[in-house]
């Protein structure tokens, strides 16, 4: 494809950037179980994550909390799933495989803007991207939660941060949905999605597949 004729690439972190979709998983299991649920009530938190692959850990904490738990979703509940949360989620990435290809594709998109936008904490992207000195890359800025995708797309279109024609990487439903309500256009990166029936619906949805960035090249 004529990825040059492109002004701005948006990518997806979890399963486009890094390969920590199965970290993420294993450390939502296991902050539900420090927390005191068992491992059926932690599997079901597993369950909705992935079943919101792409959103914000916040609501799916409120969702543990009032529709797993069954109890009331105080602001120290909160703060203690999520202080668990990211610090085992940064213990995690900041080891993960990066997706081969990203520096050559970078390399071949010189005047092209690079922008980070996920449902991953935005300060912790941030530190992670600097430790790992990939947060170069991304001239157009790194941006996460708790704003969530379409949120996000909308102001930076706005600011004119994010210059038409534009294309979303990403491996979640909601990639997809939110590229298109933002006018963007779409891949689907399969390698390392943990979207359970993405077949279908990139095929129902007439969306491109490629493996992974590396592709692009």
């Amino acid at each position: 494809m004529e990825i040059e004729r492109y002004k701005t690439l948006v990518l997806d972190c979890d399963g486009v950037v890094l390969n920590s979709n199965q970290l993420k998983i294993e450390a939502y299991f296991d902050v539900a179980i420090k927390y005191g649920a068992n491992e059926k009530q932690a599997q079901a938190l597993v369950d909705h994550h992935i079943k919101l692959g792409g959103i914000s850990r916040y609501p799916k904490f409120e969702y543990f909390l009032q529709e797993i738990l069954h109890e009331p979703v105080t602001e120290a509940a909160m703060q203690s799933l999520l202080e668990d949360f990211g610090r085992e989620v940064k213990r995690r990435l900041s080891n993960c495989e990066v997706a081969p290809g990203l520096l050559e594709l970078c390399k071949k998109t010189r005047d092209i803007r690079w922008m980070i936008i996920s449902g991953g904490d935005q300060t912790e992207l941030r530190e992670i991207f600097i430790e790992r000195k990939l947060d170069v890359l991304f001239d157009a800025g790194i941006f996460g939660s708790p704003d969530n995708k379409d949120e996000i797309l909308a102001r930076e279109l706005a600011r004119g941060n994010i210059a038409q024609p534009a294309l979303f990487l990403g491996d979640s439903r909601y990639d997809h949905v939110a590229s298109v309500r933002a006018g963007l256009d779409f891949i689907f990166l399969s390698n390392w999605t943990d979207f359970e029936g993405w077949q279908e619906y990139c095929e129902a949805n007439h969306i491109r597949i490629l493996g992974g960035i590396s592709d692009l090249c």
